[in-house]
């Protein structure tokens, strides 16, 4: 197999695996808060904290040096306006993804007690910026040349 279409499948996995990820870590920890069993939520917020947001940032982490390969194996000139713009919404990306990571931190904190309605907004509002921010960068992802 190619190295540049073995290259590109990688990404677009790590493209699909990244907001799904979220949305299903969302989800989960939505549904657990709605049962209102305190063990199994502190559990999940254990395992979303230790887990999967390093595995996540690991993934967020690895597109651009994924991206900047396949940009080069492909000659497109780093200076593209599409590719400047996503590489800008990275420095917002990781910095909602660190204020979320805080935000659970709180909320695991908090143990048996109820989490205030304001640090659920906020954390709600931190995953969901972080969602559309993937999002702008996967529609100037295709917005570049063929």
């Amino acid at each position: 197999m190619d190295h540049y279409l073995l290259l590109k499948i990688i990404h677009s996995l790590v493209a699909v695996l990244l907001p799904l990820g979220l949305i299903v870590h969302a989800v989960m920890l939505w549904k657990a808060r709605r049962k209102g069993d305190a063990a199994v939520l502190q559990r999940k917020l254990q395992r979303t904290r230790c887990i999967s947001l390093p595995a996540l940032a690991v993934l967020a982490v690895s597109m651009p040096f994924s991206g900047w390969w396949l940009a080069h194996l492909a000659g497109w000139p780093l200076g593209q306006l599409w590719l400047l713009l996503s590489a800008i919404l990275l420095i917002p990306l990781g910095i909602f993804g660190l204020l979320l990571a805080g935000r659970l931190r709180a909320w695991q904190a908090l143990g048996d007690s109820p989490a205030p309605t304001r640090l659920l907004g906020f954390i709600a509002a931190y995953a969901g910026l972080i969602l559309v921010i993937l999002l702008a960068i996967f529609a100037l992802m295709g917005a570049k040349p063929v």
